[in-house]
């Protein structure tokens, strides 16, 4: 067996009604007295499993609360769920991924607690851990910051599925509206959280930038709920964040030199790739709104052409066109 097998083995003994001494221990477990020690270290240092050793009968067992009435209360149990070292590591690391991804804190602070217990689960000192989390980061740009407070409404209405009451500020045209919301979904895309929401003003589904929200209040109402694949087919077959009606197909072509790292990266999960006898890559994806395409296409300048649609072709090189004359005309 290995460690976590004979620890949980030996927290089942310590947990039966009957005490049982050292010898018995070892003869359950096959191990040697060492070896049976450091097992129980491990369960009260670490698993915080509070042990109890009784000198008169020199047994061992898992202590009870007991009551004013003489009866035992809840004991406190070990996880239903083990963790291997490599999953626990592999755990710190999700958490300094959070801690990257999430540029106020408020989710890295709700994981401390649970990180503080990985750190005892591992044998870590609070030095070990910061120094092995220094060795994992993340470089955010143009990270959008969402407020504590709006974030911990949102996701208390998501999870408890109340209602909204929301003041949004829509960019494009520079208003603030007044809104009653039931969310359907947290989204985290490109370093900034967004919403999905049905909008009872307007009964459709949206989405929102949380970035964008100037006022969150939970009402006491329960929230509409939509399905989630109808969230998803409204949200999730076209490019990026942005949605519309309909899904359109665009044909990219890369150069040969931008193709080695186009080839392995995931635009869409539907796209499809194929090399040509140039060497080149022709990339074709879906999108329904083209404003986050033309941003990703512009990013390669003259290793990328698109070959359809004429519309989106045309869309693009107006805007380059514009981009040379602001630069022709300025200093």
């Amino acid at each position: 067996m290995n460690q976590l097998d004979v620890l949980y083995q030996l927290e089942r003994l310590l947990a039966s009604p009957q005490p049982m001494g050292r010898d018995a221990l070892m003869s359950k477990l096959e191990v040697s007295r060492a070896t049976l020690k450091r097992y129980l270290e491990i369960l009260r240092n670490r698993m915080n499993v509070p042990i109890e050793y009784d000198r008169c009968t020199n047994t061992y067992a898992i202590q009870r609360n007991v009551g004013a009435s003489g009866f035992a209360l809840d004991r406190q149990e070990l996880p239903g769920v083990w963790f291997s070292q490599q999953e626990l590591i592999a755990l710190l690391t999700m958490s300094k991924l959070i801690g990257e991804l999430d540029a106020t804190g408020m989710l890295h602070r709700q994981l401390r607690p649970i990180l503080e217990r990985l750190d005892k689960m591992l044998g870590c000192t609070p030095m070990q851990s910061q120094e092995f989390q220094r060795r994992v980061r993340i470089l955010g740009v143009a990270r959008r910051e969402v407020s504590n407070q709006f974030f911990e409404r949102v996701g208390l209405g998501l999870t408890q599925r109340n209602q909204l009451h929301v003041r949004y500020f829509t960019r494009s045209r520079g208003v603030e509206t007044s809104r009653i919301l039931s969310p359907q979904r947290l989204v985290h895309h490109r370093h900034t959280w967004f919403l999905d929401a049905w909008c009872h003003a307007s009964c459709s589904l949206k989405r929102f930038a949380l970035d964008a929200f100037r006022e969150v209040q939970v009402l006491k109402d329960a929230a509409h709920n939509v399905p989630v694949s109808e969230v998803e087919k409204a949200f999730d077959v076209g490019y990026g964040i942005y949605h519309g009606d309909r899904i359109r197909w665009a044909t990219l072509v890369f150069t040969a030199r931008a193709s080695a790292w186009v080839a392995l990266e995931q635009w869409h999960p539907d796209q499809k790739a194929r090399r040509l006898a140039s060497g080149s890559l022709e990339l074709k994806v879906p999108y329904t709104n083209d404003e986050e395409l033309l941003m990703d296409i512009q990013r390669h300048g003259a290793d990328v052409k698109v070959k359809a649609p004429a519309a989106l072709r045309n869309k693009l090189l107006n805007g380059l066109k514009q981009a040379v004359t602001q630069y022709e005309n300025g200093e």
